[in-house]
């Protein structure tokens, strides 16, 4: 199958308030999770969950999720015109994606403004935030294309 061909980037999800939704990557670090005491862990999901009820509460939380740790991943690929698994996730690094965050934001700076109040930041966590793109238009270009060939 050959390589999708690669255009513009995709623009942003903008909504009717002039709002962006931005994704957050939530990334921790095991060695240190796990070398915290029960009630360490209780107090950062206590302060970390109650930023997130503000963020709710403020019209910013678009929606998250927290992940299993990495040891329960999958990877998938193609080789030779099969699907390939590895256990595991795809980087091997010292950080573990531990959850996603959609947040509802102004602007870049904004979206930063308000993860750079997160608590989960005072204990060693790092955030990627990137941009939600708005595919509305591929989707429905590509649901024309489907029902012409299915014609």
């Amino acid at each position: 199958m050959a390589e999708p061909a690669h255009s513009a980037p995709v623009p942003p999800i903008v909504d009717e308030d002039k709002t962006m939704k931005y994704v957050c990557l939530g990334y921790y670090d095991k060695s240190k999770f796990d070398g915290m005491t029960e009630s360490e862990r209780s107090a950062m999901f206590d302060t970390c969950l109650e930023y997130d009820d503000h963020l709710r509460a403020n019209g910013h939380w678009a929606g998250g999720e927290a992940l299993q740790p990495a040891e329960t991943a999958l990877t998938l690929s193609r080789k030779n015109g099969n699907v390939v698994t590895t256990d595991g996730p795809y980087a091997e690094t010292k950080e573990q994606l531990g959850g996603i965050l959609v947040l509802e934001a102004r602007d870049m700076n904004h979206a930063v403004q308000l993860i750079g109040q997160h608590p989960a930041l005072t204990y060693g966590n790092l955030f990627e935030i990137r941009p939600a793109a708005d595919i509305s238009e591929i989707v429905k270009a590509s649901e024309q294309r489907r029902t012409n060939d299915h014609r």
